[in-house]
């Protein structure tokens, strides 16, 4: 059986992204390997069971263009209302908490966010269908 262990992002500015991330989520770092061109940061969970990984190609002197392509990173969380406080009051912009009800009845309750870089970020209430 396979095990996801980490997806990895390109950052444009490592500061604003680690603080970004440990301010936020509480990832911290759990490894950080420099070489000539790049800088891999590994955050990770206080369960430990998947990590972030922010590359840092250093010789990059514009942001990246993320394209068209929709898509997203999502963490759970236990308090929902909670989670978006903590994102205002660490300088990010979360939009509405969504109460999805397709069909009428809470399939799920999340927020959306952008990190520095601009990627999307699903921020979820444990229990729903999805988390």
């Amino acid at each position: 059986m396979a095990k996801l262990a980490h997806s990895m992002i390109r950052v444009f500015d490592e500061a604003a992204s680690v603080k970004f991330y440990e301010d936020v989520f509480g990832l911290r770092i759990a490894d950080r390997l420099d070489f000539d061109s790049f800088t891999l940061i590994y955050l990770r969970d206080t369960s430990g069971n998947f990590e972030l990984e922010l590359t840092v190609n250093k010789d990059r002197d514009t942001p990246y263009d993320l394209g068209d392509g929709y898509g997203h990173l999502t963490f759970v969380v236990e308090d929902l209302e909670a989670a978006r406080e903590t994102a205002i009051k660490a300088g990010a912009a979360p939009r509405d908490i969504v109460d999805f009800r397709p069909a009428g009845e809470t399939v799920a309750k999340f927020f959306f966010l952008a990190d520095p870089d601009g990627y999307q970020i699903e921020v979820i209430k444990k229990g729903g269908r999805f988390a």
